[in-house]
């Protein structure tokens, strides 16, 4: 008898020929059929669904939102398959995400995230290596923390200093110069990589204790525990982290580091915009523009240009 956890590893298998990863809806709908299991129930009702998304507690709506959505596709699936399938409606629990604001590391929090990098410790010493190099990557290039782990070994040019960036977010592709300081570190990481794990099981550039690929899971994992060490984060029991900067803020402090210092050059930001779009991938301008809240400098600037360029009485 083919089983709701036979049928999910065939919807799972499906999603992915799609080409979707799908690694985090696959996590997420595995711990669902436990859910299920636990109530000794075979096959999907819309009250088990919402009661299976709404239990953590302490995370904001949109969250609940997300994990009801991938119950509703897997539901979906199902509903083809057996009519005793109840899918859960779209707007069950709607929540409009908001965005996070964004944490701008000073340069002591990165020198301070930095030294604790280089102080994990693992078996080989490969942890504390990859992290710290990966830490650094973001700082230098403002890259997203999915585009570095996704980097393959043939992705990263050393002689010539440049990053190819496959089929990102919105699915685009770009390429992305880096810094000869950067070129020089990515080539002594690759030296010691090869030294330490020559024989690894994935062509990734950046590596686990034992060759594979980072997981972006785990990252996110340790990022936080060394945000702890240093406190960037609260101190919390067991295995909670509590909120606090991300992986992600490094892009956010590439970003307004670059405006504010065009700012103090003399630039016009606005006019440089969208260059920083172009490096950061970013599908349109405006989404750069975000950047410009999380700096006071930033915003106090675009109240200046308004001033200067907004005739008296004109109306925005």
């Amino acid at each position: 008898m083919t089983t709701l956890r036979d049928h999910l590893v065939q919807y799972v298998a499906a999603r992915r020929a799609l080409g979707a990863s799908f690694y985090e809806p696959a996590h997420s709908l595995d711990h669902f059929l436990d859910f299920l299991a636990d109530e000794q129930s075979d096959h999907i009702t819309i009250a088990l669904a919402l009661r299976w998304a709404m239990q953590p507690a302490d995370v904001e709506r949109a969250t609940w939102a997300r994990r009801l959505s991938q119950v509703r596709g897997f539901a979906r699936w199902m509903l083809a398959i057996d009519p005793r399938t109840e899918v859960p409606p779209a707007r069950l629990l709607e929540a409009r995400r908001r965005r996070n604001t964004p944490h701008i590391y000073t340069p002591q929090e990165i020198e301070f995230l930095m030294r604790q990098a280089a102080q994990l410790r693992s078996r080989t010493g490969m942890r504390a290596l990859t992290y710290a190099t990966l830490i650094g990557l973001l700082v230098a290039t403002g890259l997203r923390p999915s585009e570095a782990l996704s980097l393959d070994c043939n992705d990263v040019d050393l002689t010539n200093g440049i990053l190819s960036i496959r089929e990102s977010k919105f699915g685009k592709s770009r390429f992305v110069p880096v810094h000869e300081s950067t070129r020089i570190a990515l080539e002594n990481y690759r030296s010691d990589r090869d030294r330490i794990c020559p024989h690894r099981s994935s062509h990734a550039f950046l590596v686990g204790e034992h060759g594979q690929r980072l997981k972006a899971s785990t990252a996110r994992s340790m990022f936080a525990r060394m945000s702890q060490a240093i406190g960037l984060r609260p101190a919390r029991s067991g295995q909670r982290y509590g909120r606090g900067p991300r992986l992600q803020d490094f892009r956010h402090t590439f970003a307004t580091d670059r405006m504010v210092q065009w700012h103090r050059e003399g630039y016009d930001v606005t006019r440089e915009l969208p260059k920083l779009a172009t490096y950061l991938g970013h599908v349109d301008v405006g989404l750069t523009y975000w950047y410009i809240q999380a700096v006071p400098e930033l915003l106090e600037a675009a109240a200046t240009y308004l001033d200067k360029h907004t005739a008296p009485g004109a109306r925005l």
